[in-house]
C-alpha cells in the first residue's frame, strides 16, 4: 500500500521564494504532498483558520529561516506563529536554518534590531528540534529531500492513500449499508418536517379563525365626556392588528387602552380621553384572550420597583401571526390593484 504524506512549507514570503519553489519540488518528485503557504493570506482571521486546518492535516512541517523574520501579527511573525501551532499539535517538524556567513542580498536581511532579536529567538527555537543548515537553494533542495526520507524510515505518520487501495469490500458493504440508512433517516426527517409544517399552519389558521370570529365590546370616554360612548363590537383581529406593532419590544396596559381608544374611536371629530380612553376591564379582559392564545405574554423586562404598570409584549408566535396577517393584507392589496 503506496503511502503518500502531506508536508506543509512555511518560510518568510518574498526573500525565499526560489527556495520554496525548489523545496516544493523535491515533494513533488518523492511522490508526496505540499502545502505551500503562499497559497493563503496570512493575515485574514479567516484564511488563519484555514491554515490551521491545512497544518492539522499534515503528516510533517517544514519551516526555511534565513536572514528575515517576517511580518508581525502583533509580536510574533506568522512564520512562527504557524510554527508553533505545528508544535503545539505534536507535528513533526523540520527546520532548515541558512547558514551566518552566506552572502545574501540587502532587502532580504533585517536591518531593524527588533526583528533581528526576535529572529535570533526564533532560529533557537528552531533549533531545539530536529534542524539542518544550508548554503542556497541547491544546497536546501538536497537536505530537504534526505531529511525527509529519514523521517518516513524513523517517524512514518498516518499518511493517505487511495480509497481503493485501504478499502476492502467489508467497508464497501458497509458503506453501502450506511447509505441506505443514511437515505431511510433523510426520507423521515423530511416527513417528520413536513409534519410539523402542516401542524403549525393548521394551528396558525385556527387561531385566526378565533380571533377573525369573537367580537368584543368596547367603549369609549372623550374630553369633556364623563361616561362611556359610542359602544360598538370588533373582531380580536382587528384589536390585535392594531395592538401588535406597539408590543413588538413591549407597552403598558394603559397605553394599550389610550392607543386603542385613539385608532378605535368612532367620533373622529373628539379627541379621547387621555387618563381613561377605555373601561380598563374590557382591556384586560382582551389581553388575557390573546395570551390565552399564546400570541402576547407578560413582559419580563425588568422596570423600577416605582413602576406599577402592566406590560405585554409579543411572542414569538405572536410575531409570526402578525407578519403572515400583514403579508396576507399587502398579498390582497396588490391583487385588487392589479385587477384595476
Amino acid at each position: 500500500m503506496k503511502i503518500k504524506y502531506q508536508i506543509f512549507v512555511s518560510s518568510t514570503y518574498e526573500d525565499l521564494k526560489e527556495e520554496r519553489e525548489l523545496v516544493i519540488k523535491s515533494i513533488l518528485e518523492m511522490g508526496h504532498i505540499p502545502v505551500g503557504m503562499e497559497m493563503f493570506s496570512a493575515g485574514d482571521e479567516q484564511q488563519w483558520e484555514l491554515i490551521k486546518s491545512q497544518i492539522d492535516d499534515c503528516d510533517y512541517y517544514i519551516v526555511i529561516s534565513a536572514f528575515r523574520y517576517g511580518s508581525l501579527d502583533g509580536e510574533i511573525s506568522y512564520t512562527e506563529k504557524e510554527y508553533d501551532y505545528a508544535v503545539s499539535k505534536n507535528i513533526p517538524t523540520l527546520g532548515f536554518v541558512i547558514n551566518e556567513g552566506v552572502s545574501r542580498p540587502a532587502n532580504s536581511i533585517d536591518k531593524n534590531q527588533n526583528k533581528i532579536k526576535k529572529l535570533e529567538l526564533f532560529k533557537q527555537k528552531i533549533r531545539s528540534k530536529i534542524v539542518s543548515f544550508w548554503n542556497d537553494k541547491n544546497d536546501l533542495y538536497g537536505k530537504v529531500s534526505i531529511s525527509l526520507m529519514k523521517q518516513f524510515n524513523t517517524n512514518p505518520r498516518v499518511g493517505w492513500v487511495k480509497s481503493s487501495e485501504h478499502v476492502g469490500p467489508e467497508v464497501l458493504t458497509e458503506i453501502s449499508r450506511l447509505s441506505n440508512e443514511n437515505s431511510l433517516l433523510r426520507r423521515t426527517i423530511k416527513e417528520i418536517e413536513d409534519q410539523i409544517e402542516k401542524e403549525n399552519k393548521e394551528a396558525f389558521q385556527k387561531i385566526l379563525k378565533t380571533l377573525k370570529h369573537n367580537k368584543r365590546k368596547l367603549s369609549f370616554r372623550y374630553i369633556g365626556n364623563s361616561d362611556f360612548v359610542d359602544e360598538s363590537e370588533f373582531t380580536l383581529l382587528e384589536i390585535f392588528n392594531i395592538l401588535a406593532p406597539e408590543l413588538v419590544i413591549e407597552n403598558s396596559t394603559k397605553h394599550c387602552i389610550h392607543f386603542l381608544g385613539f385608532m378605535l374611536r368612532l367620533d373622529r371629530s373628539k379627541k379621547i380621553n387621555s387618563k381613561s380612553a377605555m373601561p380598563v376591564n374590557q382591556i384586560r379582559s382582551i389581553l388575557a384572550d390573546l395570551n390565552a392564545l399564546e400570541i402576547i405574554q407578560p413582559s419580563n423586562k425588568k422596570h423600577s420597583v416605582k413602576d406599577d404598570n402592566e406590560y405585554w409584549s409579543l411572542t414569538d408566535e405572536g410575531k409570526k401571526l402578525f407578519k403572515e396577517v400583514r403579508r396576507e393584507v399587502m398579498e390582497k392589496n396588490l391583487s385588487e390593484s392589479s385587477d384595476k
